[in-house]
């Protein structure tokens, strides 16, 4: 079996689509292969992300915040999910596109984070269990 390719894009490419990217990982294992990037990356990866991933065993500081020019490359993807970027997602070669409205949780407090980040992990589980 192929591997599935997944790409996650948010505005920054610093909180959602990042870890969403690592639970694709985390979940996935070998059958997949999972991307991230921001339709305006920030060019960091949020330091609240990575405590959060850290609490899971999950090292995002490895993780840089990418544009969409530097995923290009990989395409075509098996799904593209977007979050909450509205007009600013672009258009990628993909057999399906996805928008998660999930909130960003850049100025949150860690409890209401984790559980934006759980929310995701759930939600990056059941994507992978329905490809």
């Amino acid at each position: 079996m192929s591997k599935k390719k997944l790409l996650f894009v948010c505005v920054e490419n610093s909180n959602r689509s990042q870890m969403s990217q690592a639970f694709a990982i985390i979940h996935g294992g070998d059958e997949v292969e999972a991307y991230s990037a921001g339709s305006k990356p920030s060019g960091v990866v949020n330091p609240k992300a990575i405590a959060a991933m850290k609490e899971l065993g999950y090292d995002l500081s490895k993780h840089e915040s990418k544009s969409l020019q530097e995923v290009e490359q990989y395409a075509p993807f098996d799904a593209v999910v977007t979050m909450g970027c509205g007009d600013a997602c672009p258009w990628m070669p993909a057999k399906q596109f996805i928008d998660w409205q999930i909130p960003d949780p850049k100025y949150m407090e860690p409890e209401e984070f984790n559980k934006v980040r759980d929310y995701i992990s759930n939600k990056v589980k059941e994507l992978i269990e329905e490809l």
